[in-house]
């Protein structure tokens, strides 16, 4: 398994290792080092949505980079209430979450649906807490910043006390092609993403192992989570469809990516497929650039851009997969090469930990960054 910190390994740059082998990742996390801030200060956070994937990861990620809690306090829904989450050398009782929940914190995760975040996250700001969103609640609200900090830290600046983190496919897209519109203007983007379940959640993980069994014993088993079975199989429906054909997700998608690159009328389209596999997103991206940009050229930014990892050797089955994504802290890329249908085209496929950078990991660094501009 691959470790923490961006790294590349590509055909034209250190001979790679054995097929199998893992890839050894080197520190170069350059922009967003948890020491840049100063470590004598401890804040005051809390979780809303403790107990769920992200919530739990977050608790990981917080351990991991040594991230400076005076207090913790977690919060969750009323039927979570009471269990008991490891937190270094103790276990904290979850709290069900209520309008007086923050007083006296710091810093407040949400990881919760939108309407939770509509309803409590004013709540949070006006106890005096910044609050770091991780629904869809507020992305796309003018005042405020929509941030992965290796792209646009400096939107943080002026923020009102809510900060959104990206939607977990938008996150390692804007990662990999931000680096190359510094370049080279970004023209046109077109991306299909493979989302695993645990983008949905526990119950779809669960459905994923139990559909598998229940398949492999030649046996039908009945949809709860989604319209489909998902073990075995891939649907084109990743949130509930619009009147122009498209999904929520798809959307969603088309604006966070324009807002994260300062783009408003930048040409999007996506199609979002539910793929049977437990963690990591992948996406299969064509982008067209307003100039030439080779794929050499393209490896060599890459490879320079904080946050990336470049897996590019397909002769040696070297390229970015979900199983490698999943525990690392890094947006994986490979297969980089000429379009076929463009003049001026790259196509690209990524993979990345939905949980972890496309969520938990990159609200703790838009945090640290925080921390780092004392803008808490």
């Amino acid at each position: 398994m691959v470790g923490p910190g961006p790294a590349s390994v590509n055909a034209e740059g250190p001979p790679l290792p054995p097929l199998g082998a893992s890839v050894k990742m080197e520190p170069r996390d350059r922009l967003l080092h948890p020491r840049r801030y100063e470590m004598g200060r401890k804040l005051n956070v809390a979780i809303v949505g403790a107990t769920g994937l992200v919530g739990r990861e977050l608790l990981k990620v917080f351990q991991e980079r040594d991230f400076p809690i005076g207090s913790l306090r977690l919060l969750a829904s009323a039927r979570s209430a009471g269990a008991r989450l490891p937190f270094g050398d103790e276990k904290i009782v979850v709290e069900e979450t209520a309008p007086d929940s923050f007083q006296g914190a710091d810093l407040v995760f949400f990881s919760a649906s939108s309407q939770v975040s509509r309803e409590l996250v004013p709540h949070a700001v006006r106890a005096g807490a910044v609050v770091i969103d991780d629904s869809k609640a507020w992305r796309l609200e003018p005042h405020v910043p929509l941030v992965v900090p290796e792209v646009n830290a400096e939107a943080l600046q002026g923020h009102q006390g809510i900060i959104s983190t990206p939607n977990c496919e938008v996150t390692p897209l804007v990662l990999c092609l931000w680096p190359l519109h510094q370049r080279v203007p970004v023209r046109r983007i077109i991306v299909d993403t493979y989302q695993s379940v645990s983008g949905t959640g526990y119950a779809a993980m669960q459905e994923l192992v139990e559909q598998a069994k229940t398949a492999l014993a030649g046996q039908t088993a009945e949809p709860q989570v989604y319209p489909h079975p998902i073990a075995f199989n891939v649907f084109p429906h990743v949130e509930d469809f619009q009147e122009d054909g498209y999904t929520k997700e798809e959307a969603t998608i088309v604006h966070e990516t324009r807002k994260l690159m300062g783009e408003p009328s930048l040409a999007i389209s996506a199609t979002c497929v539910r793929v049977p596999v437990m963690i990591g997103h992948s996406l299969a991206v064509h982008v067209e650039f307003q100039g030439a940009l080779d794929p050499r050229e393209a490896r060599e930014i890459l490879i320079e851009a904080p946050g990336v990892q470049v897996l590019d050797d397909p002769g040696r089955h070297l390229y970015p997969t979900p199983l490698a994504a999943a525990g690392a802290d890094v947006a994986m890329v490979g297969r980089i090469r000429r379009s076929s249908a463009s003049e001026n085209g790259l196509a690209l496929w990524i993979a990345c930990d939905n949980l972890r950078k496309g969520a938990a990991l990159n609200a703790v660094q838009i945090a640290e960054e925080l921390l780092a501009r004392n803008l808490i």
